[in-house]
């Protein structure tokens, strides 16, 4: 790592009274020089707290427009424009507003891993550690849009015992995952634990089979749930079904312990594009910002109130 990168950043952070924030899928290069590093909910109650007047978010787009509807005073700067989501892009604004018109009287129920705008059509956000509260704070009269991840929605849907209307979405990275896969490693590491984001393809066939064989070392959680597991539990050996880049903080927390990908190229592009350069560009121009227009703003804090305060 280059020290004269990470000293400017450093000193420029003192001047500026910026913070950097960074997702559990970031590289590692830019975990490290993180203030604060965790999931989109964490992340979000974070950018709130925090006193500081610019936030530099490590993410993709969705988690940053995130912190400028919720810190509207705050000048919140992505490094990489570019650094999306497949998930979010798999529903637009015009598709929600056509699926909410065929579905008068429903309640929207939306992912943060979607856009400002879509969280603005929505009554409540949820991420992957809360989607099943939110859920069951719905009143059970109400029918429920549930969007966009398909596999996710499956898993709170079996959760819950609650029906919802599934908008057939995925994340690219987590859809490729197999449960084939988990039973190879299986074999290769009988006594491991199995830490699985319930984003992922082989979420539904893996909670069948843990279900049917009360299998107690198959675990559905959230990236920062994961996280804890890997601290808390006993096993040493962990398969870890998620974007890989959670295995960087599992590492040094646990490094006697081995954590095993369930598939080595099960990275997203997105979360890879930020850099230590562009961390520091961004720091030194205060731009690229992420501002949210003040209308939508308004009606997606509701949601996004709720989600947070939800838990």
């Amino acid at each position: 790592m280059d020290l004269n990168i990470l000293n400017e950043i450093s000193n420029l952070k003192k001047i500026k009274n910026a913070v950097i924030l960074a997702h559990n899928y970031q590289i590692p290069e830019v975990q490290d020089i993180a203030d604060f590093i965790g999931d989109s909910l964490g992340l979000a109650r974070k950018a709130v707290e925090l006193e500081s007047e610019i936030i530099v978010f490590c993410g993709v787009h969705f988690m940053a427009e995130t912190a400028s509807i919720l810190c509207p005073n705050k000048k919140i700067l992505l490094p990489d424009l570019d650094a999306g989501c497949s998930l979010a892009d798999s529903i637009n604004v015009e598709q929600l507003k056509e699926w909410k018109k065929k579905n008068p009287g429903a309640v929207v129920v939306s992912y943060v891993n979607t856009t400002a705008e879509i969280k603005a059509e929505s009554d409540y956000c949820f991420t992957s550690s809360n989607a099943v509260k939110i859920i069951e704070a719905v009143p059970e009269n109400k029918k429920i849009l549930f969007l966009p991840d398909m596999f996710l929605g499956a898993y709170v849907q079996k959760k819950t015992k609650r029906k919802l209307d599934i908008w057939p979405g995925e994340c690219h990275v987590h859809a490729a995952m197999t449960y084939e896969e988990i039973k190879n490693l299986r074999d290769d590491f009988p006594d491991s634990e199995v830490l699985i984001h319930p984003e992922c393809a082989c979420g539904s066939e893996a909670m069948y089979y843990s279900e049917k064989n009360n299998d107690k070392e198959m675990h559905f959680l959230s990236t920062e749930a994961m996280i804890n597991k890997s601290k808390e539990t006993d096993s040493k050996n962990l398969i870890v079904a998620t974007e890989t880049g959670v295995i960087h903080k599992m590492k040094k927390l646990s490094p006697d312990k081995n954590f095993i990908p369930i598939n080595r190229s099960a990275t997203c592009k997105y979360m890879k594009m930020i850099t230590l350069d562009k961390v520091l560009s961004a720091l030194k121009n205060e731009r690229p910002e992420v501002k949210v227009a003040k209308d939508i703003s308004v009606k997606a804090k509701t949601a996004i109130d709720r989600m947070v305060s939800i838990g």
